[in-house]
């Protein structure tokens, strides 16, 4: 089985995909306590330090080198900071390359990076880990085309190391590679249809929907993918038993009829997701931890049909 070292893995969305693509993890990484308490309940073989990457000083011999560091400053969503600090976390992953040595490498960020106006990062990027040593491929991928039930867009490097004579190909979307078939569209109602409409109301985010919420449509039917999973749990989606939202004006929307109306619970975000259905929470953070970390994951069977599609170098 070929091994991998992951680092900035948050609870483990990287990982899971992984290990279902048949990789041993053997190191995984981050500084979120609650992100460590889910990943250990959940992936317990792998050894998880709970530390600032730049106190790894020793890291183990694998096959292959993943890391989903932050570059916040870039999002597409959000504040965007060009000299927010973890925008530059790549350095250290460059450090772990060059210590390893593994025959490959995966690498998951933000969508925003390959604008004009930040492209500067991303050549920055693309050239350290070229002077490691190794061959470097790149591209955005959308979550809902890998069977995901959710529009996630993210970007992705992949490198094989110089000395390997073979080439990346991303993975095609809605082409289940493993099964030479054409993967089905996964809908909410495929991920959660089949729990409660209503669940405990410590499992979902139960604040007003203020005026910054109402400030765009958060609401998706049944047969459609879901929105983004947010971090921040008072901007997750509408759940579709929700009235739908109509447009007002610009940067205003209503609910086009009065009825009980809730955003999705955190298990159901880890669903659309693409986690496991029986993914444990353990009760060592209370209702936003839990949504943040999910929200702040990636997607297992995205990640999952990135490292099946690295040539058979192990």
């Amino acid at each position: 089985m070929p091994t991998a070292v992951s680092l900035f893995s948050g609870c483990g969305g990287s990982d899971a995909g992984l290990r279902a693509a048949g990789f041993e993890v053997l190191l995984a990484n981050d500084i979120a306590p609650y992100a460590r308490d889910l990943y250990v309940a959940n992936l317990p073989e792998t050894d998880f330090r709970l530390c600032p990457v730049e106190e790894i000083r020793v890291f183990p011999a694998a096959d292959l080198l993943v890391g989903c560091y932050p570059c916040q400053g870039f999002s597409v969503g959000g504040t965007r900071d060009p000299d927010n600090t973890m925008n530059f976390l790549y350095r250290e992953f460059d450090r772990a390359l060059r210590s390893i040595k593994p025959k490959a490498f995966i690498v998951e960020n933000v969508s925003g990076m390959i604008r004009a106006s930040h492209r500067h990062l991303l050549n920055n990027q693309i050239t350290r880990f070229r002077l490691a040593g190794y061959r470097v491929w790149h591209n955005v991928l959308d979550a809902k085309d890998f069977g995901v039930a959710q529009e996630r867009v993210r970007l992705f490097l992949v490198g094989i190391r110089s000395d390997i004579i073979e080439t990346y190909e991303f993975p095609m979307k809605n082409i289940d590679t493993d099964r030479r078939k054409i993967r089905k569209i996964v809908t909410i109602q495929d991920a959660i249809g089949d729990l409660p409409e209503w669940p405990d109301k410590d499992e979902y985010d139960a604040q007003p929907f203020h005026w910054y919420y109402l400030s765009r449509n958060r609401w998706r039917d049944w047969n459609e993918c879901a929105r983004t999973i947010v971090a921040n749990s008072r901007h997750v989606a509408l759940h579709p038993i929700s009235p739908p939202l109509v447009r007002v004006h610009t940067d205003s929307w209503k609910f086009k009829f009065d009825g009980p109306a809730r955003r999705f619970s955190y298990r159901e975000t880890s669903r659309l997701q693409g986690f496991r259905a029986d993914l444990e929470f353990p009760d060592t953070a209370g209702v936003r931890a839990k949504y943040q970390v999910i929200g702040n994951a990636v997607p297992p069977p995205l990640f999952q049909a990135v490292a099946q599609s690295i040539p058979n170098i192990w």
